[in-house]
């Protein structure tokens, strides 16, 4: 038989209503009254109901992410820190893939909205005005994407992008191609402004390609374009991208990084496991993930009159695909 609040009561000599308020507003009990009440739901292995619990409460227990690409190892690593956060403050998790598509985004907020306490939408693809629209259907903290008067847990794309061209120059590369994300990624727009600020400080030749599908068949496309363009070394938005970039060079006989050098973003796993093992740049999804979850909670017991935002630091690993230009 589930132990019973009323099982509580009965063990800590007390009524159900100083259970229930014990739980869920100690404040209002005495202090040695709480404790004896927690002392008996210890004992007993008490949990809470969590429906009987957002009846009193106003609370749900639970919080929604969604995210643009399940099939991005990217997102799921975002997942897995959300989750084992959300876990540690007793919330469950909701999870929704929008694949890509900024007008299903918009429609799962609106859904989750009526389940859960708040979302964190992450690397969201709507519009700033879109995104104001669904923060007003629940508590909304962005993950990857600045926008003023929303939380955010953001990551340092423009100075890891800055950091990758500056590499590239020191080992003697003065043709670049970059292969651009989705135009209105805001990650792809942080990459650009990296991109361009190092460009311009060291005069760097840009072959600026794209749109791409930010996807292994973006990569595949993308290489002989940058092939064509002359580049001796290529920026891939990401990670999947640039194994799509690396297969399609394989294929036609051009050596990495002998003939042409290639960097990612992101460092996923199959960063470092393909070969040659690839240069790019470490994104802090794990940390920003409990930051996400950290901003929302505080978020629900704010009063909303600042919003803050908070960037992580990114790294540039060097591995074997890059490698000075041929003379």
């Amino acid at each position: 038989m589930a132990v019973t609040i009323r099982d509580v009561a009965r063990r800590a000599h007390v009524s159900v209503a100083t259970v229930s308020r014990a739980l869920t507003s100690p404040e209002l009990v005495r202090p040695e009254t709480r404790s004896r009440v927690l002392a008996a739901a210890t004992e007993l292995g008490y949990q809470p109901n969590r429906a009987a619990r957002g009846l009193i409460t106003g609370k749900t227990g639970n919080i929604g992410i969604v995210v643009p690409d399940l099939d991005n190892p990217f997102f799921t690593g975002v997942l897995k820190a959300v989750q084992a956060r959300a876990v540690q403050a007793d919330y469950a998790v909701f999870v929704a893939d929008s694949d890509e598509d900024p007008v299903t985004e918009a429609k799962l907020v609106h859904a989750m909205a009526k389940q859960v306490d708040g979302v964190v939408l992450c690397a969201p693809g709507l519009e700033d005005a879109q995104i104001h629209e669904v923060a007003g259907a629940t508590s909304l903290v962005l993950l990857n994407r600045r926008l003023p008067g929303v939380p955010a847990a953001l990551m340092d794309s423009a100075g890891g992008m800055h950091a990758v061209v500056d590499h590239l120059v020191a080992l003697g590369h003065h043709r670049i191609a970059y292969l651009n994300g989705p135009r209105t990624s805001w990650s792809n727009q942080e990459r650009r402004r990296g991109l361009m600020k190092a460009v311009a400080k060291h005069g760097v030749d840009l072959a600026d390609l794209g749109p791409f599908a930010p996807r292994y068949e973006g990569g595949l496309q993308a290489a002989d374009l940058a092939v064509a363009a002359g580049t001796t070394a290529i920026v891939a938005y990401n990670d999947i991208m640039a194994l799509g970039v690396l297969a399609r060079l394989r294929d036609r006989g051009i050596s990495v990084p002998g003939d042409v050098s290639v960097t990612g973003f992101d460092d996923l796993t199959y960063a470092s496991l393909c070969s040659p093992a690839l240069t790019t740049v470490a994104m802090p999804v794990a940390q920003a993930g409990r930051t996400a979850v950290n901003l929302l909670l505080d978020w629900l017991d704010s009063d909303h009159s600042e919003a803050p935002q908070i960037v992580a630091e990114t790294q540039l690993i060097v591995r074997g695909t890059t490698a000075p230009p041929r003379e």
